[in-house]
């Protein structure tokens, strides 16, 4: 029979000391970061997958396929002194193990937001090929024309170069140049037309690195070609 009295259940005295329960909070936050890693793991080609179907996507833009027989996203090199601050991989087109053209990414940080992240394509001769944005945190409806998505100004550069457009021509029209800016917004293309000059400026100075690196590359290749064959 029940004496209407409340039986309070024993805990130990361990439980209640400071190491029993750090120690248990340690054992939860370590089963927490095993499962975070774990499916960290499970998505890491998942996400390299994607983010290399991106780049793929961004080349295929700005390096035209009929350009090359290689792999420009696996035939890198990288920019001399990093001049733009960014990332300073140089994706190398070939055809018959000479250069083609090469892609890579031009930073300017005259936006009138801020920072502006292209990326030029050049053949070998030094003209654009193509030239896309990568980021930016220009004005919505001003500034944002220089995403292909919203406006096809972008697309005026093709077949520029340092040699058929004078020095004093790379600027917007308002500053007396070759190139349109944007109604109600004129600092943003002024921005990107500079930073497409220095682009091409950067491709005639380091236009012979680029080439032993095609060539490098094409030796490399070849040797490898004849290990594999029996």
């Amino acid at each position: 029979m029940s004496n209407g009295m409340t039986t309070t259940p024993l805990v130990p005295s361990y439980t209640r000391g400071i190491g029993y329960q750090a120690g248990l909070l340690g054992g939860i936050a370590m089963i927490v970061s095993i499962i975070l890693m774990m499916g960290e793991h499970g998505t890491r080609d998942d996400i390299k997958a994607r983010l290399e179907e991106d780049r793929s996507a961004m080349l295929s833009q700005v390096l035209p396929a009929e350009m090359y027989d290689n792999n420009p996203l696996e035939d890198t090199t990288q920019l001399e002194g990093n001049p733009f601050g960014g990332d300073p991989t140089v994706f190398l087109a070939s055809r018959d193990g000479e250069l083609t053209g090469a892609a890579y990414e031009v930073i300017t940080h005259n936006g009138y937001s801020g920072k502006i992240v292209l990326i030029i394509g050049v053949n070998a001769n030094g003209e654009l090929t193509g030239v896309r944005t990568i980021t930016h945190a220009e004005t919505p409806g001003l500034g944002d024309k220089i995403e292909i998505a919203k406006h096809d100004w972008v697309e005026g550069f093709n077949g520029f170069s340092l040699s058929n457009i004078p020095e004093k021509e790379w600027a917007v029209k308002k500053d007396g140049g070759r190139f349109d800016q944007f109604t109600g917004a004129t600092i943003t293309p002024r921005a990107y037309v500079g930073a497409v000059h220095e682009g091409l400026k950067v491709y005639e100075q380091q236009k012979v690195k680029l080439q032993t690196a095609v060539a490098d590359q094409g030796v490399e290749k070849s040797a490898a070609n004849q290990e594999e064959q029996p």
